[in-house]
């Protein structure tokens, strides 16, 4: 898939890219690796120079990434290919699952069935291993988002790379979704991405528009679209 035929060089709303980190072992593996601070694995780096060979081609103005490896791994790769700086600000990082951190998907809904059976329904009050809730996750990336993306030229591009259950609850907030419906949104495979297009400034209401949602090279190995 090209991702170059969407860019109109004549718009002037502004583009977010969200975009996920490439795979870890933790990820193949299939454990929620929250906050902890995982490499990606060698698929992982492969899909990140993959991946930044088409993105470059979206012209990104500013990349700025979770702090965390795996995530700033994946955007140098794009640095390098797009000649841009990058920067990090840790409210882009996954989000911290307190107990739930390291053990694999299985044992989390066969120790926790009540917790992690509303986590998977979107509940936005139940807190991952007693950690962050899907709310105070969507709050954070979106005033990383929003903040990003206000110092941007008219126009401009910002790619933000982060963490599958990130992404998808900034998404959420960024389009000002009711936490009840958040699971209408799928979280995002390794290494693919999100484009969200500001909306015309006059037209008031939402700012954003969720333009394409999960797109990748998928013939690349991904793991669980959280993490």
């Amino acid at each position: 898939m090209t991702a170059s035929a969407s860019w109109d060089p004549a718009r002037t709303g502004k583009r977010v890219i969200l975009w996920r980190h490439g795979r870890t072992e933790w990820n193949r593996a299939g454990r929620f690796q929250g906050q902890q601070d995982i490499a990606l694995d060698p698929s992982g780096v492969h899909q990140a120079a993959e991946a930044a060979a088409v993105l470059r081609h979206l012209h990104p103005d500013v990349i700025v990434s979770s702090d965390l490896s795996r995530a700033l791994a994946t955007g140098q790769a794009l640095a390098e290919a797009s000649g841009k700086p990058i920067s990090t600000d840790p409210r882009l990082r996954e989000t911290y699952a307190g107990t739930w951190e390291g053990l694999f998907f299985a044992d989390i809904a066969s120790r926790f069935p009540q917790e992690q059976a509303g986590w998977a329904a979107g509940n936005g009050d139940v807190r991952a291993g007693g950690g962050e809730s899907r709310v105070d996750v969507g709050r954070r990336v979106a005033e990383a988002v929003t903040e990003a993306a206000d110092a941007l030229k008219p126009g401009g591009t910002l790619v933000a790379v982060s963490h599958g259950g990130a992404i998808r609850a900034g998404i959420c907030a960024l389009l000002g979704l009711p936490t009840e419906s958040w699971t209408v949104i799928s979280g995002v495979s390794n290494s693919h991405w999100s484009i969200l297009e500001e909306r015309d400034a006059t037209a008031g209401g939402v700012r954003w528009n969720l333009a394409q949602h999960n797109v990748g090279l998928d013939a690349l190995p991904s793991g669980p679209l959280e993490g």
